[in-house]
């Protein structure tokens, strides 16, 4: 995690400020999310935005948009640390490659910056906002007027069950789910529109093959298709600013990932 402040980076020169966007523009994406200079550049990118929910909350996200003025879209869920600068990174990055990119925030507060924050911030969430949450924006997105009206969602971790359980409670054209919850029944998977990409790791103890077994086995009970792709890893491998980072599984599985991506949204 990054120690200077949003405001001081802001304050920052210029000139500084525009060599730190071109380099993290010019830079493959894991070079740009484990240097957070070159990740608060790219997040700076974005613009920030707001809806009243189907709920009635009010809720906010970081959006990027791409050089087209139509364009399939793209929903980002964060890990459990929030939506922080990595995440906002992957967003202009995706950007970058034609599509329109919303970086959703489930907590609704700044990113956490040790694992106390970040499972406080996991357990005061509530699921039923959340999903209205995604469901909302999700709607946004398809309605948005650079839309093309497909959607796919993309998430990590703790967003990896969320980008799931965002395509159970609402048809989208896409769900890729980066070791994240899948523990679902057939029934549960029913409302699924869509086919699943899973990028999932041998050494993970949480999201371990017990859990993904059973999931495929549910998917195929429910006549639904899942495409899980394991690596010999460990858990949050894709992740350049954690200890368990694997940079040749992690560029397999953003190939893997980019490649679904233009087939399911053109």
């Amino acid at each position: 995690m990054n120690s200077e402040t949003p405001g001081a980076f802001r304050a920052a020169n210029p000139a500084r400020r525009s060599l730190l966007l071109g380099a993290a523009c010019a830079l493959p994406l894991a070079l740009v999310l484990k240097d957070p200079r070159l990740a608060r550049a790219a997040a700076e990118s974005l613009q920030e935005v707001e809806i009243t929910t189907a709920g009635g909350r009010t809720v906010k996200a970081a959006l990027a948009l791409p050089e087209a003025e139509t364009a399939p879209s793209v929903l980002l869920v964060h890990e459990w640390w929030g939506l922080n600068d990595q995440i906002k990174a992957v967003a202009a990055e995706l950007a970058s490659l034609g599509y329109l990119v919303l970086a959703v925030d489930l907590f609704g507060g700044p990113a956490a910056t040790t694992a106390d924050e970040a499972k406080a911030m996991m357990a005061a969430m509530k699921p039923e906002e959340a999903t209205d949450t995604l469901v909302s924006w999700v709607a946004w997105l398809k309605s948005h007027q650079r839309s093309s009206g497909k959607v796919a969602t993309i998430g990590w971790c703790f967003g990896g069950g969320w980008s799931l359980n965002a395509a159970l409670a609402t048809p989208t054209d896409g769900c890729v789910v980066y070791y994240g919850r899948v523990n679902k029944s057939p029934e549960e998977l029913a409302p699924l529109a869509c086919p699943v990409l899973g990028h999932f790791a041998l050494q993970d103890q949480f999201i371990n093959k017990a859990m993904v077994d059973g999931f495929l086995a549910a998917a195929k009970a429910a006549n639904k298709e899942v495409v899980a792709y394991w690596y010999d890893a460990d858990h949050a491998f894709a992740n350049p600013t954690g200890a368990r980072y694997d940079q040749a599984d992690a560029a397999l599985a953003w190939e893997r990932t980019t490649a679904y991506l233009k087939d399911r949204l053109g």
